[in-house]
């Protein structure tokens, strides 16, 4: 089954194509794509606008830390620590420019697979504290490559590495 709804269309929906559609959206939402990307533009102590769900409007908030798939927020009006999705951060926009606005709307970078990877390969990833580490592939695993970087292996995620031009 096929949804065709336009947004006008939404409140004469039936409950059946609501929940699909809300899975679809949660889905999407999930893409580690769009989480990897999200969390390069952030940082702890960064000043951001949330989507506050219990009321719908943008708040004002302070990234306290970040997770996998979720973010810490303080809420600046309340003094609240608030626990988002990364979709519910909207960063504050420093210079509204054509190309900052182009760059917002372009589609989530790939994700890398298994297939694209080789032992001995220059790769690149963010670690867990949102350091950038660069790194030799020393090892294929079925979900993971190990990667040794500065002295130490790191078991990375194929969709969080990157390939290495020139380093």
């Amino acid at each position: 089954m096929r949804l065709n709804l336009k947004i006008e269309d939404l409140p004469m929906a039936t409950s059946s194509e609501l929940y699909q559609l809300s899975w679809i959206i949660e889905k999407l939402l999930a893409d580690p794509r769009r989480i990897v990307q999200a969390r390069s533009q952030m940082h702890l102590g960064q000043l951001v606008q949330f989507f506050n769900w219990p009321d719908g409007k943008l708040r004002a908030g302070q990234v306290v830390s970040m997770k996998d798939s979720r973010v810490n927020v303080l809420d600046l009006e309340t003094k609240r620590h608030i626990s988002l999705s990364y979709a519910g951060i909207v960063l504050e926009p420093a210079a509204e420019t054509p190309a900052a606005r182009d760059e917002s709307l372009a589609p989530p970078p790939e994700v890398g697979r298994r297939e694209d990877f080789r032992v001995g390969q220059r790769v690149s990833f963010t670690d867990a504290d949102l350091q950038h580490r660069l790194g030799v592939i020393v090892r294929i695993n079925q979900q993971t490559a190990t990667v040794s970087c500065d002295g130490r292996n790191w078991r990375v995620s194929f969709p969080l590495l990157r390939h290495v031009v020139n380093a």
